[in-house]
């Protein structure tokens, strides 16, 4: 069974990140126009920015659960395919501890 995950950029200019077993055209439709009251209904209309299939559900929990931790400007490397640029995005430095 295969899942994707997918971000969402909404009309206030957040992200959203989700997951999907079903088709996710369908899903980001159903975010533009499902009724019930969640994080999207109040920041219509949503697009879709990224997506990315995996085969097993559980790869796809753990990848939906890293990207849901990550900055926003880590996601916005994501989305822009910056790759090389997402480790120097994964962390603040450690603050030098004081004597």
């Amino acid at each position: 069974m295969q899942a994707t995950v997918y971000i969402l950029r909404c009309a206030d200019g957040s992200y959203y990140t989700g997951l999907t077993k079903q088709d996710f055209e369908a899903r980001v439709w159903e975010h533009n126009n499902d009724p019930a009251d969640g994080y999207t209904a109040k920041r219509r209309p949503v697009k879709l920015v990224f997506a990315e299939v995996y085969d097993r559900l559980t790869d796809a929990i753990a990848r939906e659960r890293q990207i849901k931790g990550w900055s926003r400007a880590k996601k916005e490397a994501l989305i822009r395919g910056d790759y090389e640029a997402l480790p120097g995005l994964a962390a603040r430095p450690a603050r030098p501890r004081k004597p």
